[in-house]
C-alpha cells in the first residue's frame, strides 16, 4: 500500500526505542471532546489518529468507556495488541485517561505513543522522540506528570504562531485553507509513521515534510 511507504526524513534519526512481539501498544491522540474543536489545531492528535483507526478495520469503532475517561477502540495489528484512545478529560487533564488507560491494560510507558499539536514547529513538519519536556503543552504535561517522561510522542507542527494572537487563542483557531488543503497528506503520513512503529518494532527520533 502507498500510504505505508517509508517518506523520505528530513532530518536523520538520531534515537529509538523498541517495542517486542506480543506486546500491547497504547496510542493516544489529544484534544477537546465537544464538536465545536473540530479541526482546530489543539486537535489534530484526535484527527491523525481518527485517520489510523480508520484505516485498519482490526480496531472497530470508537467505544466511549466513561471508567476510563476516553474513547478507546482496539484489537490485534500484527502481533502487537493495539489501544487507541481519544481522552474526554479535555486536553489539560489528558493524563488522567492515559493513567487510567496504561493501569487497566498493564502497559507500560515507552510501549505508548502520543500523538499532538506542538507550536514550537512549523506547520509541515512531524516529529518523533522519546521522552523530553513538555514545551509548554498542558495536555503534554498532565500526562508526563501522570506517567513520567518516557513514553514515544508524534508532534505535529502547528507553527508559527501569529504574534499578535495568544497562544491559548492560536491552538483553539481551525486551520487556514492552505493548511486544510495539507489535512490529508498529514493524516497520511501519521498514519505511515505509527504503522512503522508497530511494524518494524522501532520508533526513531526524526522529522519528516507531509507538504507537497
Amino acid at each position: 500500500m502507498a500510504w505505508l511507504q517509508k517518506r523520505p526524513q528530513v532530518a536523520l534519526p538520531i534515537n529509538y526505542y523498541t517495542i517486542g512481539q506480543n506486546t500491547a501498544l497504547l496510542l493516544v491522540g489529544i484534544g477537546n471532546p465537544e464538536a465545536k474543536y473540530d479541526d482546530t489545531r489543539h486537535n489534530i492528535g484526535f484527527s491523525a489518529l481518527d485517520h489510523f483507526v480508520a484505516k485498519y478495520n482490526e480496531l472497530g469503532n470508537w467505544v466511549g468507556k466513561s471508567d476510563l475517561s476516553c474513547l478507546l477502540a482496539s484489537g490485534r495489528i500484527g502481533d502487537c495488541q493495539i489501544i487507541a484512545i481519544k481522552p474526554t478529560t479535555y486536553v489539560n487533564l489528558s493524563g488522567q485517561a492515559v493513567r487510567a488507560v496504561m493501569d487497566y491494560y498493564k502497559i507500560q510507558s515507552q510501549h505508548i505513543v502520543v500523538i499532538h499539536d506542538d507550536l514550537d514547529i512549523n506547520f509541515g513538519l512531524i516529529r518523533t522522540r522519546i521522552g523530553g519536556k513538555d514545551g509548554g503543552h498542558k495536555g503534554i504535561r498532565s500526562i508526563s506528570e501522570a506517567i513520567g517522561e518516557d513514553y514515544g510522542r508524534l508532534r505535529i507542527g502547528i507553527g508559527p504562531k501569529n504574534p499578535k494572537i495568544d497562544a491559548s487563542d492560536f491552538v483553539l483557531q481551525k486551520f487556514i485553507p492552505k493548511e486544510a488543503k495539507q489535512m490529508n497528506n498529514l493524516q497520511r503520513e501519521c498514519t505511515a509513521i505509527i504503522s512503522e512503529f508497530i511494524y518494524n518494532k522501532s520508533l526513531l527520533n526524526e522529522t519528516r515534510s507531509f507538504l507537497v
